[in-house]
């Protein structure tokens, strides 16, 4: 599994509520570039996120599903990218202080084209295009606070 970290200054209720908003996805992962609709419920158990993914105009529709889901806590997801195949990934929220949180986003094939890649060939890619989500979702997760503050 490709693994990313970062702390966040916030706690993981406002992370938290970043990932559980199901039309704010395509704002923080890279590569997603259109959510179509969300399931009601998101993001428990097998609800879904109906995106497109990649450039312009190769773009695909598919969807991200949720596996498993701890309120606050953890969020694992498939992501599904057509032929390319189904990613896993693993986000948890784990508290340092009141106002501090260690992301985790860990990464890997699930089925596909890119299990058959080592991880010395996807890890250079990975890491920084996972390292720019978690980016992300600090921005939003910060942005969320000042508003609401």
């Amino acid at each position: 599994m490709i693994e990313v970290c970062r702390t966040i200054r916030t706690p993981p209720e406002r992370i938290f509520a970043v990932l559980a908003d199901g039309w704010s996805y395509a704002s923080w992962v890279v590569g997603a570039a259109h959510i179509r609709a969300v399931d009601e419920g998101w993001p428990t158990v097998g609800t879904r996120v109906h995106h497109r993914v990649g450039p312009w105009p190769l773009q695909i529709e598919d969807q991200t599903v949720v596996r498993e889901m701890e309120p606050n806590r953890l969020l694992e997801l498939d992501a599904h990218a057509g032929r390319l195949g189904v990613a896993r990934i693993r986000l948890t929220l784990e508290p340092v202080s009141d106002n501090m949180t260690r992301v985790r986003m860990g990464w890997m094939a699930a089925a596909g084209v890119a299990r058959f890649f080592p991880e010395a060939v996807l890890s250079p890619m990975l890491r920084p295009r996972n390292s720019e989500t978690l980016h992300r979702v600090d921005d939003l997760a910060i942005h969320r606070q000042l508003r609401a503050a």
